[in-house]
Order: structure tokens, then C-alpha cells, then sequence
């Protein structure tokens, strides 16, 4: 390393005076790796230089002393808003709402159908969840899934959100029906699992139409047809309802990664 003569350094703290900007440049670069050069800078600085420096050390320190403690800035609520919650959801989960409202009607309507309310249950979180990580419906989502607090733990809190609001729905469903509260909410958070897994590898949205196209496809629709519940969904199905849940809970971790990728809110 080649250090600035002793008369460099000088003119250098005279303000570069007979020093082109190379050389200039050249000093500043050096100065910034090399202490005892900067040492002896300091050495070679004029006492209006010295004084310069002193004058503005002073103002500075006042300056903080006179400034007010900065305060820890509260989070915005719109922000806490879009990390549980898009605005986009409530529609959708009002429709949820009604639909199983007019299953309970028509159960009472018509005893001789299977029950609708357990027929509704596994697709019931399935709209809401298609939403709460889209990018077609959240008008901010690029936004939020490229920020540090996007991925899995926030698709996570907006479909609590949504199971937050459906759950209830079905539990007064299921009671007001007589139905099986265990084959009511089981197969609901199953597909909702069901729907996080497979969402990490296609997309959120495109998984929760899938399976409830292929729900209604293979049992809601042929239950009506033939006026009796699918055995998927008789009382002996509980336990595999339950193994269901909690594999694919135990699974949905494993996929946190795909969740950064912007591809998993189509």
C-alpha cells in the first residue's frame, strides 16, 4: 500500500490545492482503509480547520440533546388489517354464511334429503380461503408478498380469519340440524390443509376450485341424486377425517418456502 506523502497530506488539508480530482479521489479512498494516514491528516489540519471541526462537533451534540427520544411508531391499522385480513374476504365469507344458512332451511324443509350442512362443510372455508392469497382479488398483493412479513405465516393468519368466521357458522349449523359436529368441522379443516399443501405447489386459488369441483363432483352431487350420505361421510369416518387433519397440518410447514414466491397467490 502506497501512502500520500507528508506534503500531499498537507495540501490536502488545505483544500487540495495543486491536486487534480484523481488525486483528490485517490487520497479520499485511501483515507477511508488507512488510520494512520487519517492520523496524520489530522495532524497537518489548520487551527481555522481545527476550530471549523470544533464548532460543528458542539452544534451537533446540542442538536441530539435538544432532540425529543425517538417513540416506537405504531403500526399503521390498515397494515395490521392486511396482515390478517383482505377486505375482498367479506363478501365472500357473508355468501359461506348464507349458503349454510339456506342448508339448514332446507334440511328442516326436506328430511328426506341427506344433510346439506355436512355436505357443505369440507367446500364451506374453500371460497374464502381462494381469496384470502390471490393475487386476482387482493388489489395490494404484490405489494405484500415480496415484504418480509408475506410467506406461509401470513396466508396462515388470513385463513384463521376466515376458519374464524366459518367454524361458528357451521358449529350453529350442525347443532341446529343434529348433525355430527365432528363430521362437520373435521372434514372442514381438512380441506382447508388440503388446500394450503396443495395451494404451495399450484397456487391457493387454483387448489381450493379444484377441490370444490371435486367435491361436489364426487359426493355432494351423487349424495342428492340418491338421497343418501356418501360413506366418506358416515360416523364410522370420523377417525379418518381426524388422521386427515392432522397430517396435513403436520405437512403444511414443509411448504412455507413455496409461499415466497409470488406464483403461489394465483
Amino acid at each position: 500500500m502506497t501512502h500520500p506523502t507528508t506534503m500531499i497530506l498537507a495540501r490536502y488539508a488545505d483544500g487540495g490545492h495543486g491536486l487534480d480530482d484523481a488525486a483528490l479521489w485517490s487520497i479520499e479512498v485511501h483515507l477511508d482503509a488507512c488510520a494512520d494516514c487519517r492520523a496524520s491528516l489530522a495532524a497537518e489540519a489548520t487551527p481555522a480547520t481545527t476550530a471549523l471541526l470544533d464548532r460543528v462537533a458542539v452544534s451537533l451534540g446540542q442538536a441530539i440533546e435538544a432532540s425529543p427520544s425517538p417513540t416506537r411508531q405504531r403500526t399503521p391499522v390498515t397494515a395490521v388489517h392486511r396482515r390478517w385480513l383482505a377486505w375482498t374476504l367479506l363478501p365472500w365469507l357473508a355468501v359461506t354464511v348464507a349458503v349454510l344458512g339456506c342448508g339448514v332451511l332446507l334440511d328442516s324443509a326436506e328430511p328426506s334429503l341427506p344433510s346439506l350442512v355436512l355436505l357443505l362443510a369440507p367446500v364451506a372455508p374453500l371460497p374464502g380461503v381462494a381469496v384470502a392469497w390471490s393475487r386476482r382479488t387482493d388489489p395490494a398483493w404484490e405489494l405484500i408478498a415480496t415484504t418480509p412479513a408475506a410467506g406461509l405465516a401470513m396466508v396462515l393468519r388470513r385463513t384463521l380469519a376466515v376458519l374464524v368466521v366459518v367454524l361458528p357458522a357451521l358449529l350453529v349449523a350442525g347443532v341446529s340440524t343434529g348433525s355430527s359436529l365432528a363430521l362437520t368441522l373435521l372434514p372442514c379443516l381438512a380441506f382447508t390443509g388440503a388446500a394450503l399443501v396443495l395451494g404451495a405447489l399450484i397456487g391457493v386459488r387454483r387448489a381450493a376450485i379444484g377441490l370444490a369441483v371435486v367435491w361436489c363432483a364426487a359426493v355432494l352431487l351423487p349424495s342428492v341424486a340418491a338421497q343418501s350420505l356418501s360413506p366418506v361421510l358416515q360416523p364410522d369416518s370420523t377417525v379418518g377425517w381426524l388422521v386427515a387433519t392432522v397430517a396435513l397440518a403436520s405437512i403444511t410447514p414443509l411448504a412455507a418456502t413455496h409461499f415466497r414466491r409470488l406464483t403461489s397467490g394465483n
